[in-house]
């Protein structure tokens, strides 16, 4: 299906070759199904392929789809919402909001055993949050070999496609009884700062999460089928979501609809990962940031805050270790930025990020287009999978102007 007119700037004809590359993956099992989402200047483009579960009902526009770390951004976008309302500022100490983090003692080196520390320079902010710049985080090495990463694992935040569910007081007890990997500000380190940032943010607006979102972002938004979990009478409409089974090298369930992780609301709102929604609601999301932080006549952000989100906030030095999820990206707040031209869709100021569970958003301003790629099939590494990477080339090769 397609809006996307001349004024679009993208050829019909090769968003046609971009359905027939997508239709080979379905075709040939790389994934069950997907909605594939293309928008320019307004106008746009989308393409529902295959099912919803292996021998299950088509595919549908409006399929709810797990996004998992696409929830990222949203969480950034609410913690901006309470920085202009000057409930929180960038720099100051979180410790009122987060006694739990307070006084940190750091490693002396990342090989230390847990108790080897010094004290922390200084307190840990929101800055350090939105950047992941916190000190504590999944440490890229694998296989693991640092005591710290056996204490991680042992607090029940090891690496993988299974989310912590403790209670938000809980997760934050639980973090707090481990040492920072590095100096707040140090070192950019994937997850926990964004699971941190959702507690935060229901703190200092005095309501749930979930609540502060749906009032302030999803509703102005006209987001209906975005939430963290998905209720009884849309359970119809929720994708099987499937893992790769390596023994076989086939898919295997993960989650079930009606029986999975998302039927019922979750002990935690996790604002690292634990959003569903669809197409058509994440690119409200996404043209909201692209039009400056409004949509329609709802602002929910001041064009100077957008652009300060999608602003590369890490240096090299900061990204140490990382490379292998960033790349040659930087990181905001709360998504990564594109730094360098070394691909077709690799476009400098292009932001966005993707989901572990087979997701992935982009938008970029040069060329006032936006992509979304929703399918239910998890990303088996940090790497992304050969259909995310044809769909982006794909949307770039359309463009015609």
């Amino acid at each position: 299906m397609s809006i996307a007119s001349e004024s679009s700037g993208l050829s019909q004809a090769r968003l046609g070759r971009l359905r027939e590359v997508l239709a080979r993956h379905v075709d040939g099992g790389d994934v069950p199904g997907l909605v594939a989402l293309v928008s320019r200047r307004g106008e746009i483009h989308a393409d529902v392929l295959g099912r919803m579960a292996m021998d299950g009902p088509p595919m549908q526009r409006d399929t709810i789809f797990r996004i998992a770390s696409m929830t990222k951004p949203v969480t950034a976008v609410a913690a901006m919402i309470l920085v202009e309302e000057c409930r929180l500022k960038l720099d100051d100490p979180l410790d009122r909001w987060l006694p739990e983090l307070a006084d940190r003692r750091v490693l002396r080196t990342i090989e230390s055993e847990i108790h080897d520390t010094v004290p922390a320079r200084r307190a840990i902010t929101l800055r350090d949050l939105l950047t992941l710049r916190l000190g504590l985080g999944m440490i890229p090495v694998f296989p693991p070999r640092y005591p710290i990463q056996m204490a991680i694992a042992d607090a029940g935040f090891a690496p993988g496609p299974v989310f912590p569910s403790f209670p938000p007081d809980e997760l934050l007890r639980r973090y707090g009884t481990l040492p920072l990997a590095y100096q707040p500000g140090e070192r950019w380190l994937y997850d926990a700062g964004s699971q941190i940032l959702g507690v935060l943010i229901a703190r200092v607006a005095g309501t749930s999460f979930a609540d502060f979102l749906q009032e302030r972002i999803f509703g102005p938004l006209g987001m209906s089928d975005t939430a963290f979990h998905v209720p009884q009478h849309k359970l119809s409409r929720l994708a099987t979501c499937y893992g790769g089974d390596p023994a076989t090298g086939t898919l295997k369930v993960f989650d079930e609809p009606a029986t999975g992780r998302y039927a019922a609301p979750p002990a935690f709102e996790n604002g690292g990962a634990g959003l569903v929604s669809t197409a058509d609601d994440f690119n409200a999301f996404a043209q909201m940031l692209l039009n400056g932080g409004r949509l329609g006549t709802e602002r929910i952000l001041s064009r100077p805050s957008v652009e300060l989100m999608t602003s590369n906030q890490i240096t090299p030095e900061q990204k140490l270790g990382s490379e292998f999820l960033l790349g040659s990206r930087g990181w905001g707040l709360g998504l990564s930025v594109f730094t360098v031209r070394d691909d077709l869709c690799h476009v400098p100021g292009r932001y966005g990020w993707d989901g572990g569970y087979g997701t992935s958003w982009y938008s970029d301003p040069r060329e006032t287009m936006t992509g979304i790629l929703l399918t239910q099939r998890m990303m088996d590494s940090p790497q992304p999978p050969a259909v995310f990477s044809d769909f982006w080339t794909l949307a770039y090769q359309a463009i015609d102007d």
